[in-house]
């Protein structure tokens, strides 16, 4: 279907919930598909919920978080008067998100809140002229930082930056003489700077809720990945390159 062909079913679709005098589009802001580079439309939650208010003036929102495995999940129900019973709501969604190091002012709890609205008044009917409404996060996640991505390497052909990391890497300096030549970061604690550096939480966001140090035996290339190219937190990257550097010296 070709754009020309679109626009009748769209400008249909722009009047669900059609408000008097309230156009939303100038509110949508642009994105860029993490699948196909392409720039599209995005009407952002607050604008969703302004839209509702002025739909549904009556309306309410119920909201529910529970703490699940390293992440925060949201329930969002959307009725349109506050005394409709609690079994008669226009649209549900769940969403869950997780705490991002490489993020930390975002709170995962207040995160989950906002993604499952928007998406109850997605299903709702408010914003589904748009490409996309609410809070949308592709695979991989957005690049904020500007930093590259990890991908995991796609074939065995890949040159490593640095040879691979072994299978197996001391538990601490003080079991392996061959580790003791290693210096310690000053961003790591200078008492078993090893066994700090495995515990340290890892910033990939597919691997959250993961240490470096079972980044060892899940995806060591990750390893690799972090004490090379990421630019977020030094003490992470610190880390991650004392992990590198401790098993190079294991196998020497």
């Amino acid at each position: 279907m070709n754009s020309n062909d679109k626009t009748t079913p769209l400008s249909i679709i722009s009047t669900i919930n059609a408000v008097d005098g309230f156009d939303p589009a100038p509110l949508a802001v642009e994105y860029t598909d993490m699948n196909t580079g392409e720039t599209r439309k995005r009407l952002p939650v607050m604008a969703q919920v302004a839209w509702f208010r002025l739909k549904y003036p009556e309306g309410r929102f119920m909201l529910n978080v529970v703490p699940g495995k390293d992440c925060f999940v949201a329930t969002a129900k959307v009725y349109k008067d506050y005394k409709d019973p609690i079994e008669c709501y226009l649209s549900e969604a769940t969403a869950s998100r997780g705490y991002l190091p490489d993020m930390p002012t975002v709170s995962p709890r207040e995160w989950a809140q906002t993604a499952a609205l928007g998406i109850a008044l997605r299903n709702a009917g408010f914003g589904l002229q748009f490409h996309a409404a609410g809070e949308s996060f592709d695979e991989p996640v957005v690049n904020e930082l500007g930093e590259q991505p990890y991908t995991p390497p796609a074939t065995a052909e890949t040159e490593p930056e640095q040879p691979p990391m072994p299978a197996t890497v001391p538990k601490s300096t003080a079991s392996n003489s061959s580790v003791k030549s290693v210096t310690a970061t000053p961003s790591i604690p200078a008492e078993d700077p090893l066994e700090s550096a495995m515990k340290l939480p890892c910033p990939i966001s597919k691997y959250i809720g993961k240490t470096l140090g079972e980044m060892v035996s899940i995806e060591p290339n990750a390893i690799v990945w972090i004490a090379t190219k990421f630019k977020g937190d030094p003490e992470l990257k610190a880390a991650a390159k004392l992990i590198c550097d401790s098993a190079l010296a294991a196998t020497a």
